[in-house]
């Protein structure tokens, strides 16, 4: 899927107006409702956004910087995240709001003249500006959908959507590798409904294994925010069924998503 780094600089700054839509008119009370995330708060997510889009907008202007921070990060440990988010719980919603307005501002003005192949380092390994865009529209719908069941507020999918399923399409072998199986031999078909009713594909035709569904559905699934048996996917083939267990489009240890019986969005 080519796309060019002004459209997903103009994608993920839509996402981002979504997102302090959500948020923008809460009393401090409704930021510190709890959020499906186990011990995060809606000012957790938001902070969490923006913290790592400072981290995304150091790897692309100072890649020694960039390394001293991801040393840091990683010597607290796997659950850094959660180290990282009691940091911030002293601060306001507002503080919190303003702080993601701006570095979100400075992230999309910093990536949005990098050149969309340039190589940027990251925690896992370097990838690419246009990826590193992706990945932040991903991490904004993935975590401002917690934020919209924690408070109750239904949420309308977006054509967005295609870059969080490109994404998911994407990371279908590292899924497998985190959760220690072998990744499948061919690549599965992806075959999902749009918001707007078409069909978005990604695989060889007449493949062996096939997932199907709603692209709204696909996208719960690869962020770990819906128990697979929740969603409307169907599976062919035993690698297409496993993948439904291991889903997994973020880096990071293998994560135990959420347990079946979840809400729907």
């Amino acid at each position: 899927m080519a796309v060019d780094v002004a459209t997903l600089v103009a994608d993920l700054a839509d996402e981002s107006a979504d997102l302090t839509a959500l948020v923008a008119g809460l009393d401090e009370a409704d930021w510190r409702v709890p959020t499906p995330a186990v011990g995060w708060d809606v000012l957790d997510q938001v902070a969490h956004l923006a913290f790592f889009d400072e981290v995304a907008t150091l790897a692309a202007t100072d890649a020694a910087a960039f390394e001293a921070e991801r040393k840091a990060l990683v010597a607290l440990g796997e659950d850094f995240p959660d180290v990282v988010a009691a940091r911030f719980r002293d601060r306001t919603g507002a503080d919190v709001l303003g702080w993601f307005e701006r570095a979100r501002a400075h992230l999309l003005t910093t990536l949005g003249a990098v050149p969309a192949a340039a190589k940027l380092p990251w925690f896992s390994r370097p990838m690419s500006a246009a990826t590193s865009l992706t990945a932040r529209l991903m991490e904004t719908w993935a975590h401002g959908q917690d934020v919209a069941d924690a408070l109750g507020v239904p949420r309308t999918p977006s054509a967005r959507l295609r870059h969080v399923a490109h994404l998911g399409v994407a990371t279908i072998p590292w899924g497998f590798s985190v959760h220690g199986r072998p990744a499948p031999a061919a690549p599965p078909r992806v075959e999902l409904t749009a918001p707007a009713g078409d069909t978005w594909v990604w695989g060889p035709p007449g493949a062996a294994n096939v997932v199907r569904g709603p692209a709204l559905d696909f996208c719960l699934l690869v962020t770990q925010r819906r128990h697979h048996r929740d969603l409307a996917l169907t599976a062919t083939g035993d690698d297409a069924l496993a993948f439904l267990e291991v889903a997994q489009v973020f880096a990071g240890p293998p994560a135990p998503g959420r347990a079946p019986g979840g809400q729907r969005p």
